[in-house]
């Protein structure tokens, strides 16, 4: 049996003592950690790197520094802070959810509570109680998954039913009723700088002695890998509309890729008409092969709007999109 099963106690006052003196301490999210500043910072995180979100944090504050200013925002604010970071339904769920927050007045403290908010998950509500509150709340991230794994030698697949149940039950068991902020920290910041994913640090680790992985040598083959998957490819044909300088964009419905975001116009097929330029994109379940072509539009439809260069900048964008645009309004300039 683990050393650490027997004895979470000892897991816990080790890996507190290694957040204190080895952890990360500076994130702009770390200082003054209200629930919301927390919210915020826990939705940008998934499936994001920190040295990518600390920039769109800091401008996100800046736009809204509280729930209830971004309770009241528009749609189209939101996104426009938001683009670039991909995963758009993140967004969303923060704004839903801010609005939730702002009709009950604050935040809640028990996490029965915090769930009960729509876009709050299990993760996003542990993360709350632990960094906000300082107070019991399990979390079960990436990071998490791959340190537990390990340190228990866990196979199969992180992210199926199975080995997700066992995870989140360690998760449950292990964590202290003390320091959960510090805690919670350390399983964060020991998964991303010590336990990576390749090229893992074990003679850094505070909990080497415990670790079965490293006492099996197996920890360059857990956690298991997913089987991969071959990436399907789609074509994408998007609309060029100018008129008296300004351009025809398109709102994307509220469901699906790019939901709530403005975009060129997109139509199924390829027109008959005179290709402007191509661009790439890859989502996390396609490919997408995207063309341009030029089209002479005089009326626009009840979801499509002409907008001026400056105002470009005031509205969601796909990436992409933008990048593309960006280009092209520079090609003509020069």
């Amino acid at each position: 049996m683990s050393l650490y099963l027997q004895s979470p106690s000892l897991l816990a006052e080790k890996m507190i003592s290694w957040q204190a003196s080895q952890g990360r301490h500076t994130l702009p999210w770390q200082q003054n950690p209200t629930p919301y500043r927390v919210l915020v910072s826990e939705m940008m995180l998934q499936q994001t790197q920190v040295s990518t979100v600390i920039p769109y944090f800091e401008r996100w504050m800046a736009a809204f520094p509280d729930v209830t200013d971004l309770a009241k925002a528009e749609t189209d604010q939101v996104m426009a802070l938001w683009q670039g970071l991909g995963y758009y339904a993140r967004a969303r769920n923060l704004h839903k959810a801010a609005k939730t927050i702002a009709a009950l007045g604050d935040f809640p403290f028990e996490l029965a509570d915090l769930l009960q908010i729509p876009g709050i998950g299990r993760y996003t509500a542990g993360a709350i109680r632990s960094f906000a509150y300082d107070s019991w709340g399990p979390i079960v991230d990436g990071n998490v998954r791959r340190l537990f794994c390990r340190l228990f030698a866990i196979e199969g697949v992180p992210t199926s039913s199975a080995v997700d149940k066992k995870l989140w039950a360690l998760a449950e068991q292990l964590t202290p009723v003390k320091h959960n902020r510090r805690f919670a920290q350390a399983l964060l910041d020991l998964g991303a700088t010590v336990c990576k994913p390749r090229q893992p640090s074990c003679h850094a680790c505070p909990l080497q002695a415990g670790c079965l992985a490293y006492q099996q040598n197996r920890v360059a083959e857990l956690p298991t890998a997913k089987p991969k998957k071959v990436t399907p490819v789609k074509q994408g044909h998007f609309l060029w509309v100018e008129q008296q300088g300004l351009l025809l964009l398109e709102k994307r419905p509220s469901s699906g890729i790019w939901a709530d975001l403005w975009a060129l116009p997109q139509v199924d097929d390829a027109p008959e008409a005179v290709l402007q330029g191509e661009f790439n994109h890859v989502f996390s379940h396609y490919k997408l092969e995207a063309k341009v072509w030029l089209l002479d539009v005089t009326e626009a439809k009840p979801e499509q709007s002409w907008y001026s260069k400056k105002q470009l900048e005031l509205i969601g964008l796909p990436a992409p999109i933008r990048s593309w645009i960006d280009k092209k309004l520079q090609v003509e300039a020069d």
